[in-house]
């Protein structure tokens, strides 16, 4: 199972709007065969694995990160194919929450006699394919907002100037969070102040789908790239329709600030550069009105805390029942 985890990390961002899935082949023979889900209309990573593994699947393990699909969509149902090669187990993280499977891809298997074992790294598994579990629950996507600043909570300089708050390895893992993810967005402001290209340059990966929330200048960089308006809970609802899962949200502190405040965000990256501007009149992380009071002070749980070179990745996430998805 962890090789069909490895095997599902690597093709993360590129599968959209299936979710990212490994799985692996382990014949009677002890011979392994790896397989990741290919982008849209491509073979899921199930297929891909038996068809390596050839003849030699009869009576082979299968390990897979998702339940296989039991329905008819870009491509046939994964359980029939399962089921025609012969496998003899069938090892699942996690039973699909998607209405289409939700559990009947199992009972398919099950039917045709094969012996399956779920919850097999289940908790790996379900951190790995958060982002598709709450796109498939709430019909919007994942939205992760990510900012930078220094310690002293600011992002900009009185002039307007940014650029650069943190270091190369900081900025390094932005982009790690840009290729794992399948859309881009932010604000038409930020193009226009910043004139972002919003590609993937500091790591390997692919780029993601560029989405400017409002309209970006003719000849902008950010061109070609799909350009919404109206409330955000629309707009994150029409994102989920056209099939992004998982969202990232660079800025600027306008589009971070409404997003928050409407209880959008599900994951907040924060990198925090050794710097201080020691005073008033820079820019701060959100734009808009603050909490009036301590008691509306917005309070979640730091889940990580990583060091970058001279800088720090602080991950935080809403509590449980503030998320209000």
């Amino acid at each position: 199972m962890r090789q069909a985890v490895a095997a599902a990390d690597s093709v993360r961002g590129s599968t959209a709007p299936n979710p990212w899935v490994g799985a692996v082949v382990v014949t009677p023979g002890g011979a392994v065969h790896v397989g990741a889900t290919r982008p849209a209309g491509g073979e899921h990573a199930e297929i891909v694995a038996m068809r390596s593994a050839g003849e030699a699947a009869l009576g082979a393990t299968l390990y897979t990160t998702l339940e296989p699909c039991n329905h008819h969509g870009r491509t046939p149902p994964c359980t029939d194919a399962v089921i025609e090669a012969g496998v003899a187990r069938v090892v699942v993280g996690m039973e699909d929450p998607d209405p289409l499977v939700a559990g009947e891809g199992l009972a398919a298997l099950r039917r045709a006699g094969l012996q399956v074992t779920t919850g097999v790294g289940s908790a790996e598994v379900a951190d790995q394919l958060e982002a598709y579990a709450h796109h498939r629950r709430t019909g919007r996507p994942f939205v992760t907002v990510k900012l930078a600043a220094t310690i002293d909570g600011a992002t900009a300089a009185p002039d307007g100037s940014s650029r650069w708050i943190t270091g190369p390895a900081a900025r390094a893992d932005g982009h790690r969070l840009r290729a794992r993810c399948d859309a881009l967005m932010v604000g038409a402001g930020t193009v226009r102040a910043d004139d972002p290209e919003l590609t993937v340059r500091h790591v390997r990966g692919c780029d993601p789908r560029r989405i400017v929330l409002g309209s970006a200048p003719p000849g902008a960089r950010v061109h070609p790239c799909l350009e919404v308006s109206g409330p955000l809970p629309d707009v994150l609802s029409r994102l989920g329709d056209e099939g992004v899962v998982d969202l990232l949200v660079e800025g600027g502190a306008t589009v971070a600030g409404e997003l928050h405040r409407a209880g959008l965000v599900d994951h907040y990256v924060l990198y925090l550069a050794p710097a201080l501007f020691g005073g008033v009149g820079a820019a701060g992380l959100f734009g808009g009105p603050a909490a009036a009071t301590m008691e509306d002070l917005w309070r979640g749980r730091i889940t990580a805390v990583t060091r970058l070179g001279a800088d720090l990745r602080v991950d935080l996430r809403p509590l449980p029942a503030s998320t209000g998805n």
